[in-house]
């Protein structure tokens, strides 16, 4: 008897089977549906703090055994009778003494044997094997099957004869990332072929492959589906991003009210909401959101079932307003009075506006800057910075063994400003800049003083009294993971200041400047914080010529701990190296052990008056230590025990990390 294709029904668990390396069992499942349940995903960020640190992703559990449903063919099943052809109950039982399948591979024959109630040695009758080839039919695998039974004294002989489906034609539903093309090459080997459930569980496990090695983390096959026609019906939910949302936190992890306005946040997030969701660009997005400088901390979470998710930004912000006023009595000021205003996120658009005033009977010294970074979300507006300032200070090249004629130590008094832009270019934060800075040599009652107690100049024009016109360019590319406490990626900047020869002293020079940063996380204490390795290396030097309070001082909290500052040298060229090893405690403390190396590489005595050289600075210093990290409102303090290669310690205290 013949029976003709009825319907092709779930091929769900046969494939869902053959994934997880398990016996078909059940040969009529339910479709697989998207997981709505929350799972966790680690997405590092190149370059911060949270693999790398790495930044938590809460998102759809995607399921590792998915099963898979068929589609029936549409036709009528053909009617079953109730009598056999010679007039005999069709339900009386008869004993099956031997079953077979032809027409099929092994593996289709299996899958038969698996789906039909007559077994050899068991009862069988007219209706179970009319049912038999209808469940055949069911599986989706088949286009005909026809059975035969032969009689004898024991009982039959039971033939069931199929014809498995060809499959001619892939067809691709729900995707919007993967495209015909890439899944019709996966599967092309089976295209003319009969069905092969090897062929399609391998299809399957490279369209989940072929998401994975492209980022699309939350993308899965949901359903695949043969019909009567020959073609493969692929379905997908590949995480579409539904809405992005922003959850700013307090330092207790709590919700509150942020200060930074999400309309300008979300400018920044490249992620869009109708975008399939990419582990890449969420990582992008984070790294992009630390660079602005405004928050501690970022992490990401998603919300929703497999087809549409929203995604979560939590952000913890940094404290970027501060308002101190001070007063304090020194030598050559008498008593003196500090105010300053400093604001990281002007207007909540990270807009920086920064007074300091120092005031006092004898003196007015001030610095203030306002400055705009450049947004992503505007790439035809560069971002600008400008600065006004009037500062003195003890001169770091010639504070030391010799003074002035009257016996001060010299004071370097600096006035000025300058204007900045900024904007990337191929994947480089670069800048340009116009910069005037008026520096005189004075004694401690202000009086300009242009020669040392041995007759050395201490300015390039004689006076007392330089002028400096630059022009300055810099590049950098910037991969940290937080740029105020890395633990991991790297960073390197390049800068050039070329002079213009005007004013007192008509300065001609070049000033070139390198600087590289490594940061690696490593875990030999197993905490929850990486350790980091942090590693720095820098050097420079200047062409033409070279005022000596422009020279590069080495030594010092910012160069070698150990030292006091400009101790080491004092010369046209340098070159320095740091490592250090940071160790988180309990937050928010952690430990720092160090080392660091300069040398003014045998230039000192190329500086004008040779102030390193007069001085008896070594020109080499090695020192190492340890010391402790605070992360506190105000950023990071640091307290330093540094010891130097001639015997001698330091303690240091300073802002931020060294490097």
């Amino acid at each position: 008897m013949l029976y003709k294709a009825i319907a092709l029904s779930t091929l769900a668990a046969i494939v869902a089977s053959e994934l997880s390396q398990q016996v078909l069992a059940n040969p009529n499942p339910t479709t697989a549906q998207p997981p709505s349940t929350a799972r966790n995903y680690v997405v590092p960020v190149q370059g911060a703090p949270e693999n790398q640190p790495s930044v938590l992703v809460a998102a759809p559990e995607v399921s590792q055994t998915r099963e898979f449903t068929s589609a029936t063919s549409g036709k009528s099943p053909t009617s079953l009778r109730s009598r056999g052809v010679d007039g005999r109950n069709n339900d009386i039982a008869v004993l099956a003494t031997d079953v077979k399948v032809v027409g099929a591979s092994e593996e289709l024959q299996q899958v038969v044997l698996r789906t039909i109630a007559t077994r050899p040695g068991g009862q069988t009758n007219q209706s179970q094997i009319n049912k038999d080839v209808e469940a055949i039919l069911n599986t989706g695998l088949f286009a005909d099957a026809k059975v035969s039974q032969s009689s004898h004294r024991d009982g039959w002989n039971v033939v069931y004869q199929v014809q498995p489906v060809v499959l001619r034609s892939l067809q691709l539903s729900g995707n919007k990332v993967l495209t015909p093309e890439i899944a019709n090459n996966i599967f092309k080997s089976q295209l003319g072929k009969p069905v092969s459930l090897a062929g399609l569980r391998d299809g399957v496990k490279q369209v989940s492959q072929w998401y994975k090695d492209n980022g699309y983390i939350l993308a899965q096959v949901l359903d695949v589906q043969s019909t009567s026609d020959g073609a493969i019906s692929l379905k997908v939910v590949e995480g579409v991003v539904g809405d992005i949302k922003l959850n700013f936190l307090d330092e207790k992890g709590e919700s509150t009210k942020g200060r930074t306005r999400e309309d300008y946040i979300k400018r920044e997030i490249k992620m869009q909401p109708g975008e399939v969701f990419k582990v890449d660009a969420a990582r992008a997005d984070l790294q992009q959101l630390y660079q602005l400088g405004l928050f501690d901390k970022v992490d990401v979470a998603l919300n929703g079932d497999g087809s549409d998710v929203d995604v979560i930004y939590n952000i913890t912000e940094r404290q970027s307003r501060g308002v101190n006023a001070g007063a304090g009595y020194d030598n050559d000021n008498g008593i003196f009075g500090t105010i300053s205003y400093n604001d990281q996120n002007l207007g909540g658009v990270n807009q920086k506006l920064g007074v300091n005033v120092q005031f006092s009977r004898r003196d007015l010294q001030f610095d203030g800057n306002y400055g705009k970074p450049y947004q992503a979300s505007n790439p035809d507006s560069p971002g600008y910075n400008v600065n006004v300032f009037r500062r003195r200070s003890v001169s770091q090249t010639f504070d030391g063994d010799v003074d002035l004629a009257n016996g001060d130590n010299p004071r370097e008094g600096q006035f000025g400003g300058g204007v900045s832009l900024s904007k990337p270019i191929d994947g480089w934060n670069t800048s340009v800049g116009l910069n005037y800075t008026r520096t005189s040599i004075r004694d401690s009652k202000g009086q300009i003083t242009p020669l040392d107690e041995q007759g050395n100049q201490l300015t390039l024009s004689g006076t007392g009294v330089d002028d400096l016109v630059t022009l300055s360019a810099g590049i950098a590319k910037d991969r940290r993971d937080n740029p105020a406490n890395p633990t991991q990626g790297n960073l390197v900047r390049l800068s050039t200041e070329q002079s213009i020869p005007v004013g007192n002293g008509n300065i001609l020079m070049n000033r070139l400047q390198a600087n590289y940063s490594q940061y690696v996380p490593i875990k030999l204490f197993g905490g929850s914080k990486p350790e980091v390795l942090a590693f720095n290396v820098q050097g420079g030097t200047v062409i033409g010529d070279l005022a000596p309070y422009r020279a590069f001082n080495l030594g010092g909290a910012n160069s070698v701990r150990g030292y006091g500052t400009g101790d080491v040298g004092t010369g046209r060229s340098y070159v320095a190296a740091s490592a250090e090893y940071r160790i988180p405690l309990f937050n928010p403390v952690g430990a720092v052990l160090f080392a660091d190396f300069a040398s003014d590489l045998g230039s000192g005595d190329t500086v004008l008056g040779e102030p390193g050289v007069v001085r008896g600075k070594p020109g080499t210093g090695f020192g190492y230590g340890a010391g402790v990290r605070v992360n506190s409102p105000i950023g990071i303090i640091r307290a330093d025990l540094g010891f130097n290669q001639e015997g001698e310690s330091k303690v240091q205290v300073g802002l931020g990390q060294k490097f």
